[in-house]
Parts: C-alpha cells; structure tokens; sequence
C-alpha cells in the first residue's frame, strides 16, 4: 500500500507572514528554514506520496484576489520542482473559518481518494504547524509532526488529546527527516522449527524499551541489556523446547536476533559500520563489531561455573556465534576478570554499545562505508 506526507504551505514549507497570514506577493515567498533540502532527499529516497494541502482564507475574494496568489505560489512550485521536489496532488481550500467548509482542514472531503483500501493511512503522516493539521491527521487515520515549539506543543496536544495522534514535535526539518528514516530500520523476524517458535521485533532508533520472555531468566536479562545500552527497541517471544535443554532455545534466538539486526540495516548506506570496551567491577569485556557482510567470530573468553543462572556456560560462545553468522557480523569479544556473572554481562552490554555505535546513521550521508562498494 501507498504511503502518503501531507504536507502544509504557509508556516510549514514556506514562512507565513505574522501580520495577514497571507503569501499574496513575491517579496513576501520565503522559505522555511532547510526545508528544500530535506524535501529534496524525503521525495528522492523514501517512497511517499507528496500531497500538498493548504487552507487560503478567502482566495478569490477582493481582501485575497487569485492575480496576487499564484505568483508566488507557481514561483515555489517552480523552484520546488528545480530540486526534484515534485507534488503529486496539491490541494487548496479558499473558504473562510465561518463557513464551515467540510473541504477545509481539519476536514478531508478533499481527500476522499485516500480512504482507498491502496493507501496505507496507518503509516501516512501530516506535517503542519497548526491544530488543524493535527486534528487532519486524526480525521485522516494517520500520525501528525507538528512543526510547533516542543514545549508549546506539548501543552497544546495534551488539552485536545491528541497525544497519540502526534509522534513528533519540532520547528527543525533536518529532525522530521531523521524521523522519517529511523522508520526505516525497523525488522519483524517470526522463526518456526519443531524444537522453537520465536517472533523478534527491532526497531533500531527506538529509545531502549525491551519486552523479552524466553523461558530463560537469565538469557532474559541479558538480552534485556543489548536492547537497553543499544537504544534499541527490542521484543522477544520464545516458546522452546525447554524440556530437552536450553541449547534450541538460545541458538535459534540469536539466529533470529542476527536476522533481525541484518534485515533492519538494509543497504546499510550510512551507518558507522564498526564499533566497544566496557569496566564491569572487577570485569573488562571486549566487544569489536563490523558489519562488513563477512560473519567471523573470535572468542576470548573463559568461564569456570557450568551454569550463570539458568543459562549454561558453553552456549555463550554459541550465542554469539550463530548471532555473528545470522547478522553477517565479524565479531571478536575478549573478558577478564574473576566474576562469572560479571564477566557475561559485561560481554553483553559491550556488544550493546558496539552495536549502538555501528549502527549509528547520517541520513545525509547516503554512502556505504566501504571501498569496495558493497557490503
């Protein structure tokens, strides 16, 4: 399905006028701070559809007459299509706020094309700096940025409870641009064999939220830590066939984890590609990671107890092994020091940060970090 940025004029890709609100003369067309440069790489390297929908109060009344809009309307669409910013639909509504018109924004009979079951609302988005570009989002059934004052908008969200319809407050466009990518790295990994069924949910710009339930207490707290120390958001269900031992359960895991990481990546264009050492009381642990495409793990590290918790000693290195191999990682992870429990949990919170560092991405950067060209 089609996804669709609605996006507003006057206050959102060019600066409104504080005096009349109106664009009515060439001298008065400005810009918004960065927003050709930002639209330029939203409209060039993500798949939305630009729709552009702007209320002009009275357009075509002796107070706005059309002679003295179109000038600099054409002029920005014009130097918008200079730079390969190119609108699918542009809607304007010249009623008045008295007449209640249902064409005007917060209202959609304009837009009636996008209740069609090939539009893909759910993940559609208004941009604007008013209310009623928010409000449009709610009658639209997708999610508003509001390019208002985070402090300001938070107020003005919360009296009209539109909390849940608002997933970003800001007055910078290289932050909606962020935020439009970082959508993008997301991977749903559902693995099903005879001895587990897992389903693995990333999102690699999260903010750390973790919801993981493997039967295994202690695997759960530590991969509890790679979502943690990684801002990653990070949901594990595992149903395995714990009564025959713990082996099926903690492989297919990180095989499926390491699909997971593999899959959200994507071209991997723009991320930092390598990445950590970490104190863990009387531990040190040593994580180096690369996402260069070639799986390799090396493994320093010894443990004396059979078991940390439930979780057995000699699957460690298995863990990380089929999680090398699933995410086409080169791993190499060192740990020393006399505390068992330390020694792993530091391992896991390095390859936390290792991964937190490698994954790191310049949405304006749009280069593989490689000589060769592929990765």
């Amino acid at each position: 399905m089609q996804r669709v940025l609605f996006i507003d004029r006057d206050g959102t890709i060019i600066e409104e006028p504080p005096t009349d609100f109106q664009v009515d003369s060439l001298e008065k067309l400005a810009f918004y701070p960065k927003v050709i440069t930002n639209l330029h790489k939203i409209a060039n390297d993500l798949d939305f559809e630009l729709a552009m929908v702007t209320n002009q109060d009275g357009l075509g009344t002796a107070s706005f007459p059309e002679n003295t809009f179109w000038p600099a309307q054409n002029k920005m669409m014009n130097t918008l299509k200079g730079e390969g910013i190119l609108f699918d639909e542009v809607f304007i509504d010249p009623s008045l706020p008295e007449e209640n018109s249902p064409r005007r924004k917060p209202g959609t009979a304009m837009l009636t094309k996008y209740f069609d079951e090939s539009y893909d609302m759910a993940n559609s988005y208004v941009i604007g700096d008013r209310m009623t570009d928010v409000l449009l989002a709610k009658n639209m059934g997708c999610k508003a940025i509001f390019l208002k004052n985070h402090d300001n908008a938070h107020k003005e969200i919360e009296s009209q409870g539109l909390k849940d319809i608002c997933a970003l407050c800001t007055t910078n466009w290289d932050e909606i641009t962020q935020f439009l990518f970082a959508k993008e790295r997301t991977a749903h990994v559902s693995r099903k064999t005879s001895e587990t069924e897992i389903d693995i949910q990333l999102n690699l710009d999260g903010s750390g939220q973790c919801n993981i339930s493997t039967g295994l207490h202690f695997f759960d707290h530590m991969l509890e830590q790679i979502g943690k120390h990684s801002g990653c958001d990070l949901s594990i269900k595992v149903n395995g066939d714990l009564h025959v031992d713990e082996h099926h359960t903690i492989e297919d895991t990180a095989l499926a984890l390491g699909q997971a990481f593999k899959e959200a990546l994507g071209d991997k264009r723009g991320i930092e590609r390598y990445g950590y050492c970490l104190p863990m009381d009387d531990c040190l642990a040593l994580v180096t990671l690369d996402f260069g495409g070639r799986p390799w793990l090396v493994w320093e590290a010894d443990f004396k107890r059979e078991k940390v918790g439930d979780m057995p000693s000699e699957m460690f290195l298995h863990f990380f092994k089929s999680f090398s191999d699933a995410s086409l990682s080169n791993l190499q992870i060192q740990a020393k020091g006399d505390n068992e429990h330390h020694k792993i949990e530091g391992i896991f919170k390095a390859l936390a940060r290792a991964l937190k560092m490698a994954i790191k991405k310049d949405v304006f950067n749009n280069t593989l970090p490689s000589t060769k060209g592929a990765l």
